[in-house]
């Protein structure tokens, strides 16, 4: 058991709470045993109704996997590191999406990749106005993963699955419930008085559900009006069956025409050209797909592209060094081997 996961029992509930907050609740191997170990335990557990799942710390509820350790472990071809990373976190994902309880989260803070997967299957999400979802793992030369290049597609608008998962353009506060990675928000002061109320929950005449939701709405804010104009241009610019290279053309063109596009196409030219491919032909095969299908999909790749140049480049270039000078191989995207990486994510 991992100190880096408390779990705590409530009167009808089981709480989970990420406790690593100096890395910013990075997921390691053992807390993701943890996590997984004590939902399993749960699960069998009849005075356990449904399942609180939230961190301690300011800055966020999870920024992802452990970069640096898969860094490290790429440098030295430890693949078999990897493997057991990404098998057991994406089986946890899984786990969460199909789990016969509900889990309730709470994502105060940095939400994004490693901790998009923990929240993106859960019954209820809750966020703060200091939450910021994102998948921007193509800026270190990897993927939009735990899922999402599956799930986005049920959660979001037209055109924001592929927006999101090329351009790694954050939500914010209310854009996370208006974006469908959220049900609703509160405000960061009552965080933990919300919690505290939910884990007091008691079984009674009501649904559990009915009751967690009885509870958050006490807390809940209005949303601010919602960006329809943004949403408009998302769906014209990212709902398309264009490759990649086509959508790119017409973001370079468009900033003159719409405010919106200033700053999009800078944003995923600046990323691995092997990682946006990879990330398009996820997104293509894994739409409507069954999860399964999208996790075996994403674990072929992500132990690819662990083991990739643009991803050892990638980390070190904004995480190590912190140069933001990455030398991406190839550096344009008509050079990406399309074969290669379709043969990839086709070994499930």
């Amino acid at each position: 058991m991992s100190t880096d996961v408390i779990v705590r029992h409530n009167p009808a509930s089981l709480s989970i709470i990420l406790n690593r907050p100096q890395a910013i609740n990075s997921l390691t191997i053992p807390m993701i045993d943890t996590i997984t170990q004590a939902l399993n335990e749960a699960m069998k557990d009849a005075s356990i109704h449904f399942v609180l799942l939230y961190a301690y710390g300011q800055k966020g509820f999870c920024a992802g996997g452990d970069i640096k350790k898969l860094y490290q472990a790429s440098l030295v071809g430890d693949s078999n590191y990897i493997k057991e990373f990404y098998s057991k976190e994406y089986a946890l994902d899984y786990l969460i999406h199909t789990y016969p309880k509900p889990i309730i989260v709470c994502a105060h803070g940095i939400t994004m990749g490693g901790g998009m997967g923990l929240a993106a299957g859960a019954a209820r999400v809750v966020v703060t106005e200091h939450t910021v979802m994102a998948m921007p793992e193509s800026r270190i030369g990897f993927f939009p993963d735990v899922g999402s290049t599956g799930w986005l597609f049920t959660k979001c608008k037209k055109g924001y699955p592929k927006y999101l998962a090329l351009t790694g353009d954050e939500l914010r506060g209310g854009e996370c419930v208006h974006g469908g990675c959220a049900h609703a928000q509160i405000l960061s002061h009552t965080r933990m008085e919300c919690i505290e109320n939910l884990e007091q929950i008691v079984p009674g005449k009501k649904t559990v559900l009915q009751a967690v939701d009885e509870i958050i709405q006490q807390y809940a804010i209005p949303l601010q009006t919602a960006d329809n104009e943004k949403d408009r241009w998302v769906e014209q610019y990212f709902d398309t069956d264009r490759p990649l290279e086509s959508i790119l053309e017409v973001l370079s063109q468009c900033a003159t025409e719409h405010d919106l596009c200033n700053g999009v196409f800078t944003r995923i030219a600046e990323r691995s050209p092997t990682s946006l491919v990879m990330t398009e032909l996820l997104l293509d095969a894994n739409k409507g797909k069954p999860l399964e299908e999208v996790f075996a999909r994403e674990l072929s790749a992500a132990i690819f592209m662990t083991q990739h140049h643009d991803y050892r480049e990638g980390v070190r270039a904004r995480i190590i060094d912190k140069d933001n000078k990455p030398q991406w191989h190839p550096e344009k995207i008509e050079d990406v081997d399309r074969a290669l990486l379709q043969k990839v994510i086709e070994r499930i």
